[in-house]
């Protein structure tokens, strides 16, 4: 109880820091193999040197060939630093900080998913201090006190929404993640290339897809006073991963529907930035770290149940989103409105293979789920804060199924 009334009376601060926060505001490039203009980019910026950052699979497929190509063609010395991994650590990241001050990168270029590009922040805010160790900005907050190398990021999912967001998850050298908030980030340009995305595979396709449409979806219900932009670009979000999406499972080398599913990652990551997340959030980092669960498909299982308790506070919201993705009309019932944005959410997710219900959960477990829940849930600005007998019901839901 106590947790309750304090986690209820401090709901509204988190969107007030992020408020707060400088935000990057970067050039958006869009187009099937545009990461061939990194050189342009660079050279317009006059950056001389980057330090080029990306993971063992892109360069084992040699997809960073048309950048480093682009930066030759450009004049732009470069230096490749590929040992990155799905889950980067201090280690890691010291390595690519080290690469960066060694060959004087006056800029980075991030090549991949979020791993690579939350990688390539702490590097880039560290690279400027040297002798600094890298646990100092795994703190829960980052600030790059004397400048930080600018980032061109170029993501290879359509998920994270990480190219522009500025919080980075790092594993620390007792393998506990530290997600840190980054404040002075400079990214002068994002590069979405649908080229990355053809011949990924379907489950990555999907999870990171319901992944980015959560981002949208949250954040337009999210506790914070937001700008007309903000809340178009997260209704759009969740429009062009419910209109593509089905695309792609259908046609998978479908180049549009790719380059909407970048776009909309990209718009979900500004939901991020501006808006913050929710307790659908909250439960599948929960779920996903207990059972070893993708983070895609945790949000898909507790994607509805959390939505559902928490519309009636957010009708306005909800029917809002319903009539910008033409599921409902204009002056129709707010109840009747949101109802068939729910509906439209299961449709997608059924089409997506979802099983009915995360069978992995178990009640034993309960006690320690609700802990984890109500701690992460500190994080966000969720419409109403959930007690925990009310967090029990909701992982049942999610155990047996919407």
């Amino acid at each position: 109880m106590a947790f309750y009334l304090g986690r209820k009376t401090i709901r509204r601060v988190p969107g007030a820091v992020i408020k707060a926060a400088p935000l990057p505001k970067p050039e958006l490039i869009e187009g099937f193999g545009k990461r061939e203009e990194v050189g342009a980019v660079c050279e317009k910026a006059g950056f001389k040197t980057a330090l080029v950052v990306t993971d063992r699979t892109l360069f084992g497929l040699g997809l960073h060939e048309k950048i480093t190509a682009s930066l030759e063609a450009h004049g732009v010395a470069y230096s490749l630093f590929s040992g990155i991994d799905s889950e980067p650590t201090v280690d890691i990241v010291e390595a690519g900080r080290k690469a960066a001050h060694e060959c004087g990168a006056d800029c980075v270029v991030a090549l991949g998913g979020g791993s690579v590009l939350d990688s390539g922040k702490i590097i880039a805010v560290g690279a400027r201090h040297p002798r600094r160790s890298i646990k100092h900005y795994l703190h829960k907050f980052a600030f790059a006190k004397r400048g930080v190398l600018p980032m061109i990021n170029v993501p290879s999912t359509a998920g994270t929404g990480a190219e522009c967001t500025v919080g980075a998850v790092v594993k620390n050298r007792r393998g506990a993640k530290c997600s840190t908030v980054i404040i002075g980030m400079e990214v002068p340009a994002v590069i979405l290339d649908s080229e990355l995305l053809i011949g990924a595979p379907q489950s990555v396709t999907t999870w990171c897809a319901i992944d980015a449409l959560s981002h949208g979806l949250e954040g337009l219900l999210a506790d914070v006073k937001s700008t007309d932009e903000d809340i178009f670009k997260s209704r759009e979000c969740v429009r062009l991963i419910l209109e593509n999406l089905p695309v792609l499972l259908e046609d998978p080398k479908n180049i549009e529907a790719r380059q909407a599913t970048l776009l909309a990652a990209h718009y979900g990551g500004n939901a991020i930035n501006t808006q913050l997340a929710g307790y659908v959030h909250a439960f599948a980092h929960s779920i996903g770290a207990m059972y070893h669960i993708p983070h895609g498909k945790a949000i898909a299982w507790c994607l509805i149940p959390i939505i559902e308790a928490q519309e009636n506070i957010r009708y306005d919201a909800m029917a809002a989103l319903a009539v910008h993705c033409g599921l409902a009309d204009e002056g129709e019932p707010k109840e009747d409105a949101s109802d068939k944005l729910i509906l439209a959410l299961g449709r997608l997710l059924e089409r997506c293979g979802l099983e009915s219900g995360c069978g992995m959960i178990r009640e034993k477990d309960y006690d320690k789920l609700v802990g984890m829940i109500d701690a992460d849930s500190i994080n966000y600005s969720p419409s109403r804060t959930f007690g925990d007998a009310e967090i029990r019901i909701m992982l049942d839901r999610i155990r047996r199924g919407y």
